[in-house]
């Protein structure tokens, strides 16, 4: 993934589909689908897992997660700094960032995360906005409690912040080839994408198949896929899954993608 240093596999298992109240559509299944979920996502060969503080389901995750070696998969998940209990009066900004991601360790039961991002970051001016949290993560890097950080991008101006902005090492990116539920036109968004490839940063695709507005046939998920893979730009596709069918009909279509 870019000049991060996180290797993995192309495809994410994402948890964060349907997400309403602070649960996502996983976090509403019992502990025990859940786990299953999570064991045959990793049985199907899937070593990414993309989580976030605002989905609710580090615990889910992170109790299956238990049965395997922790080197052997990587764990993305994401701060949201609007959160009311990160700019109540009186506390600077940033100034939580350290409890947070202490308690997202707990809550997923690891001893340290690939990568905490900012999460839902709409800004073009997010790297002076938003530095006091960028200095926080720095600091939790150094220590080694993450691998890497970086930000989930919901605008433009946002993603074009990051392709020079050397703190990102992981971004995460709405990308697909119809332009749904993505930041922009096809045309103008792509050439951005691209730009953070060529700049060393860990591109993370989502909305590949548009949350779930992409998948009228078969021809269409197959050119989602096969869009992504041979862009050449995209290291890691996550897709927000909630039933065993999902995994298997992704790797099996990701299979097929001649790259």
């Amino acid at each position: 993934m870019g000049n991060s240093g996180i290797v993995t596999t192309r495809l994410s298992m994402g948890t964060g589909f349907l997400t309403r109240s602070g649960k996502s559509s996983l976090a509403r299944l019992s502990y025990e689908e859940a786990e299953n979920m999570v064991h045959v996502a990793y049985n199907r060969g899937i070593r990414a897992f993309d989580l976030a503080d605002s989905y609710g389901t580090h615990e889910y995750v992170g109790k299956a997660l238990q049965a395997y070696p922790r080197s052997d998969y990587a764990i993305f998940t994401k701060l949201w700094f609007l959160r009311g209990r990160n700019i109540r009066e009186g506390v600077r900004p940033g100034e939580e960032t350290e409890a947070e991601v202490t308690r997202f360790l707990r809550e997923i039961g690891t001893d340290y995360i690939d990568c905490v991002q900012l999460h839902v970051v709409t800004s073009g001016n997010w790297n002076t906005e938003l530095s006091d949290y960028m200095t926080e993560l720095s600091k939790l890097k150094q220590k080694g409690v993450i691998r890497s950080h970086g930000l989930s991008c919901h605008a433009l101006p946002a993603v074009e912040t990051a392709v020079n902005e050397s703190w990102v090492d992981t971004i995460h990116v709405r990308i697909n080839p119809y332009g749904a539920q993505m930041d922009d036109a096809v045309e103008k968004v792509e050439p951005v994408v691209k730009q953070l490839h060529q700049a060393g940063k860990g591109v993370v695709g989502m909305k590949i198949l548009g949350e779930g507005a992409l998948v009228e046939s078969d021809e269409q998920i197959d050119h989602c896929f096969r869009y992504i893979l041979q862009l050449g730009a995209v290291d890691v596709m996550t897709i927000g899954i909630d039933k065993i069918s999902d995994i298997e009909d992704c790797e099996n279509r990701i299979r097929k993608v001649p790259v």
